[in-house]
């Protein structure tokens, strides 16, 4: 004979795990403000953001957002993982221009 599941335990065990991932998931959106610079925005400014790109159909702007959050990401593993010479070596060359101000990323959009 099986021996009889403790369904409570489980439940209970999911509703743990629910409870860690949902927890998790909101440091790393705070982690995310953080390392963008939003966290420089008024909560209403950053709100009122998040809004709009919500309610945003252009695909041509959500797949340009996604391009440039993907090259954020891109970058953030490489200055990771790249020796200090490479990555200042790397930088010149993949930004000819420098770096831009936090102002001119508010525009883009």
């Amino acid at each position: 004979m099986r021996k009889p599941r403790d369904f409570n335990a489980e439940l209970k065990a999911l509703g743990d795990k629910a409870r860690d991932l949902k927890s998790r998931k909101v440091q790393q959106l705070g982690e995310l403000v953080i390392a963008t610079g939003a966290d420089t925005l008024t909560a209403d400014e950053l709100a009122g953001a998040l809004i709009v790109l919500a309610e945003t159909k252009d695909t041509g702007k959500r797949e340009a957002w996604a391009k440039r959050g993907a090259g954020f990401f891109q970058g953030r593993r490489s200055r990771r993982t790249a020796p200090a010479a490479d990555r200042n070596a790397g930088s010149a060359s993949a930004q000819p221009n420098g770096p831009q101000p936090a102002s001119g990323r508010k525009g883009a959009a």
